[in-house]
């Protein structure tokens, strides 16, 4: 006899069979583009190739097309790396942390999150080579054997740390994003009809025939994985935020960094996560997966995300004043009140004020309110990166060298053509591959509805379907 709570609402709606779920989701890969995402990704195009004219005047002309100066060395290019790499955070934390945690909400949207973080990852990565004027060059950051005598990498360099980071960063989590794929990739290649799909996807999938071996490799394997990732959430931006922290300026040198930036970064991760599935559960018609209880745990993550990140902001102002260093006082009163002042602020109510509202269960639970709620933190989170890099920067120790910044528009070609890239690897990742992972949302099923989900017979010898999931369900 089965027992459903009668407070938690169930992670799957609308009555699904096991043979619903493989139907409704490999429909999208499987169907003809809809005109929606072709106007998408017609769009992404477009920024897309506003970025690579950018790139081109950047490669052609030098870094100084950018609107750097003397005293602000670092702006909007380093500004969108750490914007980029706090978005990738979260597919990581869902994948692993909440695979670990047992989190069964997690199921419907991990592959989307895994897939936002690497497209992600490559969207900061572009930024460290670009501003290295010869990119041509960028293997000299590797601590290679090389002919140029002693010429070597500076161990001591957060720089440095931010290669071997991302890197391992990048590999583990398109590892683990590829390896939950190829169940699914299964499925499509037994359900395809042309050949030119079924050997691609017979290709993508690995041979994978469904044997409990299989299986049982899977499962290990994934452990594994998500032990070895769990760490990675913390160390990425905590070496990202070791760029500033180690550094002697004041409005940098704070240990308080780390944590601020990893609750940031997940903050931010989280709130790109669910703007893009408000979208996807619109797009491909996929309400019955992505449900009003999904979308209200991310939202609730925010809220205390959203809180830590407010906790940093007025730590950093009272640590400042409790120095007793008028300088270290001047950076934080000159952020709150110096020109960038705007900037401040917007960054103080979009992270600060904004997500505060979700407290309230209607507006938690409202799909307009929060993609709204979303694009705002995302904003603020931009803000804030630009606020502790500029404000920091443009006014030193010397009042002679003050500067205003001032991007120019390959500066903002560069950002918005990133949102272009991604965004194009995010639509035709949606339309070719399953954007919602078959087999965990399975495993949810029962536990989703008080009707017990049995497979007419005709439907569970389909021959489409992978045996796979009928002898793992059915147990």
């Amino acid at each position: 006899m089965q027992h459903v709570s009668p407070i938690r609402e169930p992670l799957v709606t609308g009555g699904k069979t096991y043979h619903d779920i493989t139907e409704d989701i490999s429909r999208q890969v499987e169907a003809k583009p809809n005109i929606r995402w072709a106007l998408a990704l017609a769009v992404s195009l477009f920024f897309l190739g506003i970025f690579i004219y950018s790139v081109y005047r950047t490669l052609w002309y030098g870094i100084g097309e950018w609107g750097l100066n003397k005293t602000v060395g670092w702006a909007w290019d380093i500004t969108n790396f750490v914007w980029w790499v706090g978005i990738g955070h979260a597919g990581t934390l869902i994948s692993a942390i909440l695979l670990l945690f047992r989190q069964k909400w997690r199921n419907s949207i991990n592959r989307a999150a895994e897939a936002m973080t690497i497209f992600a990852v490559i969207c900061a990565a572009m930024f460290p080579v670009l501003h290295m004027g010869r990119p041509w060059l960028a293997y000299w950051v590797l601590p290679l054997p090389n002919t140029f005598g002693s010429l070597w990498v500076n161990f001591n360099s957060p720089l440095l740390w931010d290669v071997f980071a991302i890197s391992t960063y990048f590999t583990v989590s398109l590892v683990f994003w590829y390896l939950g794929l190829v169940p699914d990739f299964a499925t499509i290649r037994d359900r395809a009809t042309g050949p030119i799909a079924r050997r691609a996807y017979a290709l993508l999938s690995l041979g994978w025939t469904g044997s409990a071996k299989h299986w049982s490799r899977y499962e290990t394997v994934s452990l594994i994985l998500a032990g070895v990732s769990t760490p990675l959430v913390l160390s990425v931006h905590t070496i990202v935020s070791m760029d500033f922290a180690t550094a002697v300026i004041p409005g940098w040198h704070t240990t308080i960094f780390p944590p601020y930036f990893v609750a940031g970064a997940i903050f931010s991760g989280f709130a790109m996560v669910l703007t893009l599935m408000i979208i996807t559960r619109d797009v491909f018609f996929l309400k019955d997966y992505i449900t009003l209880e999904h979308i209200e745990s991310m939202n609730k993550i925010i809220i205390l995300t959203g809180s830590i990140v407010g906790i940093a902001y007025i730590t950093e102002f009272f640590i400042a004043w409790y120095s007793g260093v008028e300088y270290e006082q001047y950076a934080f009163i000159n952020r709150a009140t110096g020109p960038y002042w705007w900037a401040y602020w917007s960054m103080m109510t979009c992270n600060v004020i904004t997500p505060q509202l979700f407290w309230v269960r209607k507006i938690r639970r409202s799909i307009v309110a929060t993609f709204i709620i979303t694009i705002f933190v995302n904003i603020g989170m931009w803000f804030e990166r630009f606020v502790i890099i500029v404000t920091s920067l443009h006014r030193d120790y010397l009042p002679s060298s003050w500067v205003m910044f001032y991007p120019t528009k390959i500066d903002v070609g560069i950002y918005v053509g990133t949102l272009g890239l991604f965004f194009t690897l995010f639509l035709l990742f949606a339309k070719y591959f399953p954007v919602i992972n078959m087999f965990e949302v399975k495993t949810i099923l029962k536990s989703s509805s008080g009707v017990p989900h049995t497979l007419e017979p005709e439907k569970s010898m389909h021959a489409t379907t992978p045996v796979t999931h009928q002898n793992r369900h059915h147990d």
